[in-house]
């Protein structure tokens, strides 16, 4: 019997698997990958877990969140508030008091009312809040990924417009801006790419430092490091990045040398993805029209909801056991859209086996319709070295509270 198997057996279907061995080794070699003294913050929207955010603190890295539930985790999980970093375009008067009532000190505002709010309530409390003004810059440099900058949007400063609006930035009572935050693309596969995304957010950072008067204290460049979802494979490789990054901050911000200026990137899939498997049991197999359907105890209720990124599961989600013949991965959803795998290469399964979906350890449960139709949350089972560290479930199900 394969450990999964025994772990199936033991806490039953669906349950979520994360390895914090193949959590730590995420976290060394991204650190290995960028240069000497870059902060890494880990985006606890990819997985909050405690035990997977511990695992990374211990590692060095600091938290990222947005929203009062992350807090609660990344405080869990032993994170210093006042290196807590709090981002968002919608945060509220509950959120930011709660947040700063805890000690959290810095923020990513994404306009001149946002920074305002926060100002606002730091006064209220007695303190300053540091922020760090995100930019929306004008354009990227990458075509691969998905990008999150260049067009009108909710997140971050418009660029052109800071040259204006900075006196005004740094006006504001309650906080003292100290940075910026870039964050142009996600999941970027292609070096050669990422690397010409950041030459063009220190470009910038540098550019509005100079014509601007953007403070430099702190600059997080953002992330798009890129990890498979859902399917076999290893974490992207990126050997040019250490070297190609290191001389292009020689190149645009050569401040970073003396310790002027502290720098920092920020990580979900490439530091949690690789660490989760799904374990989901077979219900039931069922030929219709020449197609065979193997329907799983597991759906987009438990993984793939919306992948984290606003898009659906791959085509064909790589289990782990191997096949050739095709069929439909269903799951026990009562909609045609509970599919996770169209005409994918499958084994011969019947009702009773297992199958094993590799590296969803990011935005698998925290990205799944867990209220849909109901069904309980998927078990998450935590090993160090092959043993058992922790068993939980989230408690989401309850009955309505109405008040007359």
């Amino acid at each position: 019997m394969s450990n999964h198997d025994a772990l199936a057996e033991r806490f039953g279907t669906p349950t979520y698997v994360y390895d914090l061995d193949v959590t730590a080794q995420a976290r060394d070699q991204l650190f290995a990958l960028l240069p000497d003294g870059f902060g890494l913050y880990y985006a606890l929207k990819a997985n909050p877990h405690p035990e997977i955010a511990r695992e990374l603190r211990e590692g060095g890295c600091r938290a990222e969140i947005s929203s009062t539930g992350e807090l609660a985790n990344a405080l869990r999980a032993g994170f210093c508030p006042e290196h807590i970093l709090y981002t968002g375009p919608g945060k509220t008067d509950g959120e930011l008091d709660a947040a700063i009532s805890a000690g959290v000190r810095l923020f990513s505002v994404e306009s001149y009312t946002d920074l305002q709010h926060v100002g606002s309530v730091a006064q209220r409390h007695g303190t300053t809040a540091r922020c760090l003004l995100r930019v929306n810059t004008t354009q990227g440099s990458a075509s691969t990924g998905i990008r999150m900058m260049g067009r009108p949007s909710q997140f971050g400063i418009d660029a052109e417009t800071l040259p204006s609006l900075m006196p005004a930035f740094k006006a504001v009572a309650g906080v003292r801006v100290v940075g910026a935050h870039f964050f142009t693309m996600s999941n970027a596969q292609d070096e050669d790419a990422l690397l010409g995304e950041y030459e063009f957010v220190l470009q910038s950072a540098a550019q509005l430092r100079q014509e601007a008067g953007l403070p430099l204290e702190l600059l997080d460049i953002g992330g798009g490091f890129s990890s498979p979802y859902a399917v076999p494979g290893a974490r992207t490789d990126y050997p040019k990045l250490r070297v190609g990054l290191t001389q292009l901050l020689d190149l645009y911000l050569p401040q970073w040398r003396t310790g002027e200026i502290e720098l920092a990137c920020e990580s979900g899939r490439y530091l949690s993805g690789s660490c989760g498997t799904l374990l989901a049991g077979v219900v039931n197999v069922k030929e219709s029209r020449g197609s065979r359907f193997v329907i799983l105890d597991a759906g987009i209720n438990v993984v793939g909801g919306l992948s984290g990124i606003g898009r659906l599961l791959p085509a064909a989600v790589g289990i782990e056991q191997a096949g050739q013949e095709p069929g439909h991965l269903v799951g026990p959803l009562c909609t045609p859209g509970d599919s996770l795998a169209k005409a994918a290469k499958l084994p011969e399964l019947a009702p009773g086996d297992l199958v094993t979906v590799p590296n969803v350890g990011a935005y698998g449960v925290t990205a799944s319709l867990l209220s849909f139709l109901g069904r309980p949350a998927p078990t998450e089972v935590v090993l160090r070295g092959g043993d058992v560290v922790s068993v939980s479930r989230l408690d989401y199900q309850r009955a309505y509270e109405v008040s007359p």
